[in-house]
């Protein structure tokens, strides 16, 4: 639309009408967003079948203990750093090896938590995992 003093009336527009652009835009983008699949928040995995003969054995591991102090506790008996890691390496020389199973106390040093398990790495221990944490969720 134009309004002015008495311009020349029959001149060409120069202007485009972007309206209908608009609304094609607008019905294409509808068109889009409904044929798109619903995402789906799933992973898929390849589980190993059902063993149907499970092993009666308990698996063996081992346990070691930080307390707030920095002390060290092989299955429950106190250890310094040196018998720890001869400890490690037998545990590492076995044909099966068994799990080591850490639990440090809330208040413990990290350094002392970050020294055993470096002992653990470079003994070769291949199963390692931490136990209690669900003592401190809250």
């Amino acid at each position: 639309m134009s309004v002015g003093s008495g311009g020349d009336e029959d001149a060409p527009m120069g202007e485009m009408n972007t309206t209908p652009l608009i609304d094609v835009m607008l019905v294409l983008l509808i068109m889009f967003i409904i044929t798109i699949p619903m995402q789906t928040h799933a992973v898929k995995l390849d589980l190993p079948p059902p063993n149907p003969n499970p092993s009666q054995v308990d698996p063996v591991f081992n346990q070691i203990d930080i307390d707030f102090l920095g002390n060290m506790y092989w299955n429950k008996t106190e250890v310094d750093m040196t018998t720890l890691k001869s400890y490690l390496k037998q545990a590492s020389a076995l044909p099966e090896q068994p799990e080591l199973r850490m639990r440090p106390e809330a208040e413990a040093k990290y350094v002392v938590v970050d020294l055993v398990m470096a002992a653990a790495q470079q003994a070769g221990i291949e199963k390692m995992g931490f136990v209690g944490n669900e003592a401190y969720a809250n």
